[in-house]
């Protein structure tokens, strides 16, 4: 199952009863967390109005990251010391143009929306005050973003974690009534694949794979 869980983004319009959401969920929540304090919520997005302004808040997300994308950039990855010195592109600019794209376009359309939040005040950012963009904290939260996953491939199902509606937190948590000490981790999206991907494309484990220092030789059993 491991080599066959693409990013879905296309699904028919094939309903998922409320039994099998309940039953993928219930099978993440066994996700590790640091000190297993299972910082995650998740809300279930059925209203169609709320539906709809969160597909409008993504797509000016898109908007932002296609910006980079198109001017040869990592969308809002930080510079090479480990840093964000803020936007490389004109944002304003970037929301003010059009990026029309089947996924985004048709998301309010999507048979289930979960969007995972994360209780910032019980993740344990041991990374903070490196002087570089933290990322430890997220390990609490992604692993049971991935099970959700996991969990849906097992019943048949596709989906997809993005973080792009992230750009747009302000107007989520306003829309969600997300409390302050809150944050968005991503949007899944799930439902019945278009499409059955049979192999997935992975670089080698030798590729990202050394031993003992960072530019030590490539871990390859078979010179052991």
């Amino acid at each position: 199952m491991l080599r066959t869980t693409p990013a879905t983004r296309e699904f028919t319009d094939a309903p998922v009863p409320d039994a099998v959401i309940h039953r993928i969920l219930d099978r993440a929540r066994f996700a590790p967390s640091g000190g297993n304090r299972q910082g995650w919520r998740v809300v279930l997005l059925r209203d169609p109005t709320i539906r709809r302004r969160i597909q409008e808040l993504y797509d000016l997300g898109w908007r932002e990251y296609m910006a980079h994308v198109d001017a040869g950039l990592v969308p809002f990855a930080p510079d090479e010391h480990g840093r964000w010195n803020g936007p490389a592109v004109d944002l304003d600019a970037a929301r003010r143009l059009p990026r029309p794209n089947a996924f985004t376009d048709s998301l309010d359309k999507v048979p289930v929306l979960l969007l995972l939040i994360a209780q910032l005040s019980v993740l344990a950012c041991v990374d903070n005050g490196l002087g570089r963009q933290s990322i430890v904290g997220g390990g609490s939260i992604y692993p049971f973003g991935h099970n959700i996953l996991l969990a849906a491939r097992n019943e048949g199902l596709g989906g997809v974690l993005t973080s792009v509606l992230v750009r747009q937190e302000p107007a989520v948590r306003e829309l969600l009534r997300i409390p302050e000490d809150h944050g968005i981790a991503g949007l899944i999206a799930l439902g019945h694949p278009v499409r059955t991907v049979r192999k997935l494309r992975r670089r080698p484990v030798e590729q990202f794979t050394t031993v003992d220092r960072f530019d030590g030789p490539a871990f390859d059993p078979g010179r052991s």
